[in-house]
């Protein structure tokens, strides 16, 4: 059983900003717990803009604080995402946020991210994978 708290992840390499600014992530679970899923908290900052494509990974979002406007690049379909609102990229598909409020969330990623990415200049996460070792229990 593994038991982890926000505070835990502070300051650890496990709480992880972006190069660019717009956001901060606590990598909550991540590949090397070895359940097939990461699940991190995301704060995306207000007035920012990311742009995304999770070409390797599924992701599935949940909003529980702000409000951000949701854009499917490749559609151009807008969708505003505020708390208990949840979208999933099940098709992969290239997507901006437009952050209104500042943007706290819950993700599921599959599969599991190891907590070394960031988007790449496509808004690519690499796929990375972890060596076999044990998983570090907190």
């Amino acid at each position: 059983m593994i038991v982890r708290s926000f505070k835990d992840i502070e300051g650890t390499d496990r709480h992880v900003k972006a190069k660019s600014g717009t956001w901060e992530s606590k990598r909550i679970v991540l590949a090397k717990e070895r359940v097939g899923f990461s699940l991190h908290e995301t704060v995306l900052y207000a007035g920012t803009e990311t742009s995304m494509w999770y070409a390797n990974h599924i992701e599935a979002v949940v909003c529980t604080e702000g409000e951000a406007e949701l854009t499917n690049d490749e559609t151009g379909e807008k969708h505003l995402i505020t708390p208990g609102v949840m979208y999933l990229l099940d098709g992969h598909e290239k997507h901006t946020m437009r952050i209104k409020k500042d943007f706290r969330c819950l993700c599921v990623f599959n599969p599991p991210v190891t907590g070394r990415e960031d988007h790449d200049e496509n808004g690519v996460y690499p796929l990375l994978t972890e060596p076999e070792a044990e998983p570090d229990l907190v």
